[in-house]
Order: structure tokens, then C-alpha cells, then sequence
């Protein structure tokens, strides 16, 4: 079965396979959720057998809502696939767009809703080997030095939130 995204095609939001929308560069909805603990975020290291950005850091979890899936729906989903998170409480942040390359003639051009919740002391991500392959804790001032010195072990879309939206995402941080 394809994999159906929420896509803008002629001012619509249309269902399109979610291939595609990354092949043409085409503008669809997206997730993106960031767990922390204090100062110190959640970051996932994606599997080497994701079609795009394989074996790059990414922040805790992203993905793209199912046609009709509510935005929060889809987040509390894909924190439970792919690290084994089920009911985090998330809070909304923000909806923020871009378009980065990501390799590959692949192109994501992004309208994503950003949520933010904390993990618990004493919970931690199990993660599903399909999806992720490490994750790790970054004090947020660590993880800024870091993707700033060493952005190619960084996905494009990481890189974007902590230099363009950070204020946003991390208020409480």
C-alpha cells in the first residue's frame, strides 16, 4: 500500500504518495517533536535504510501525518512506532515551512507542526531498528555548537529549526 500524505497540488490539499511529493518537491504537512529532559534533547540517529538522510541525527522524532490524521494524533503515533513512546504529552509550538534537499534528487518542502514534550526520568526510547538506529542526549547549547561545526552529520531539517526557529521550539529550555 502507498503511503498517502496531505500534499498542496493546485492550492488543494491532496492526497500523493509520499515518494513523489519528495521527488516533484512538492509542499505537504509534516510532524516534527522534540522531547527533552531539563536542558537536554532527545535526538535519534535515522537508519541506514531510510530512502532519504539515511545514518544522519534528526530531532527526536518527525514523519508526515496520514491523510485526514490530525497533526497530534500523528506525533503521539510516530513517537511510539519508532522509539517506543506511547502517551508523552506534547505541547503544540508552532507551524513553520521550508524546503531543503535532502539527498538523492529527493527535496522535502515542508509545512510542519512542531510539538514539544519531556520525557520523563526514568523512561527511556526503545527504539524500532527499522527506523532509528541510535539516539542520544544533547544539552541544547552542545547540540547548537555541534550542528554548526559538523552540519553534515546533521538532516537539513535539524539544522533549519535550531538556526531559524529555536527561540520558538526551545522557550522553555
Amino acid at each position: 500500500m502507498t503511503d498517502m500524505i496531505p500534499t498542496w497540488v493546485d492550492g488543494r490539499l491532496t492526497p500523493v504518495e509520499k515518494l513523489e511529493a519528495h521527488q516533484k518537491g512538492l509542499r505537504h504537512k509534516a510532524i516534527s517533536v522534540f522531547l527533552m529532559r531539563g536542558d537536554k534533547v532527545l535526538l535519534q540517529r535515522r537508519a541506514l535504510g531510510k530512502y532519504h538522510t539515511p545514518g544522519l541525527w534528526a530531532n527526536t522524532c518527525c514523519t508526515h501525518p496520514h491523510w485526514g490524521e490530525e497533526a497530534l494524533d500523528c506525533a503521539t503515533r510516530r513517537l511510539e512506532q519508532e522509539l517506543g513512546l506511547p502517551d508523552i504529552p506534547l505541547e503544540f509550538r508552532d507551524t513553520v515551512e521550508y524546503r531543503a534537499d535532502v539527498g538523492g534528487g529527493l527535496i522535502e518542502h515542508e509545512v510542519v507542526d512542531i510539538f514539544v514534550g519531556e520525557l520523563p526520568s526514568g523512561q527511556e526510547p526503545v527504539p524500532n531498528p527499522d527506523e532509528v538506529m541510535d539516539t542520544i542526549w544533547r544539552p541544547l547549547s552542545q547540540l547548537m555548537r555541534e550542528v554548526v561545526e559538523s552540519p553534515k552529520g546533521f538532516t537539513p531539517w535539524l539544522q533549519i529549526y535550531l538556526r531559524d526557529h529555536a527561540g520558538v521550539i526551545f522557550q522553555d529550555a
